[in-house]
């Protein structure tokens, strides 16, 4: 079997090392899993996108905001901008307009907030909940013994698709998803056609913190996650 990228895996700082700006990085120590070693070809084209110069300014915009995210104090750099004032900031940046809100009906508190403070600053938002369209969840072949609020009662379906193509209907210059669902946000962004973020993403049991479980998963409530799959 090839060599497969594994940068998860690796113990090195090779891709971002501490050196002058001057030097160039090295990588003769790299592990055999490295993709800027193995991927160069893969580099070199991925390279060439940035040479588009929408691509390039708003990859350069992006890089701008990640730097004025951290500041510079005696005892060493920290952060200082949370992300809901980094996503007004890059929009901004942007001079975009019109703002996308996709967001779980779960959340519906959490997005009215949010959609308070894109319009103090001087955002036009257009938002669009996860179950538009009122579709009954057997329209995507759901048995009754599957619907969340039991098989007697309504149901409507998640409806990420629909979610995107009335943002892009509308014309939104971007978007920002909160909450949607795993397997449902994969489905709007595949078909969402303008550049998004993500400001949330839902997990009920951690409080939308879904790392928390990942920090906990040696721990007794967590450990069933790094056990390995029965098989």
């Amino acid at each position: 079997m090839s060599e497969r990228p594994q940068c998860a895996r690796c113990s090195g700082i090779f891709c971002y090392p501490n050196i002058a700006a001057d030097q160039t990085p090295g990588f003769d120590e790299a592990p055999s899993s490295c993709p800027t070693v193995l991927k160069t070809d893969v580099i070199e084209k991925a390279l060439g996108r940035y040479d588009a110069e929408e691509v390039r300014e708003f990859a350069r915009l992006a890089s701008v905001q990640e730097f004025e995210c951290y500041e510079h104090t005696p005892t060493g750099i920290r952060t200082r901008i949370p992300r809901m004032e980094e996503t007004v900031q890059f929009a901004r940046k942007n001079e975009y307009k019109k703002l996308g809100l996709a967001f779980c009906s779960g959340l519906a508190n959490e997005a009215r907030l949010v959609t308070d403070i894109l319009e103090r600053n001087g955002f036009d938002v257009v938002s669009v909940c996860c179950k538009v369209g009122a579709i009954p969840k057997e329209r995507i072949g759901i048995r009754p013994e599957e619907k969340i609020s039991g098989p007697d009662l309504y149901e409507s379906m998640c409806n990420p698709i629909t979610q995107a193509e009335i943002l892009n209907q509308e014309g939104v210059d971007f978007v920002i998803l909160v909450g949607l669902c795993v397997g449902h946000d994969s489905l709007f962004i595949k078909y969402c056609q303008a550049p998004m973020t993500v400001l949330a993403v839902k997990d009920r049991v951690t409080g939308h913190n879904p790392l928390a479980a990942v920090y906990l998963s040696r721990s007794p409530y967590y450990r069933r996650l790094g056990r390995r799959a029965q098989t």
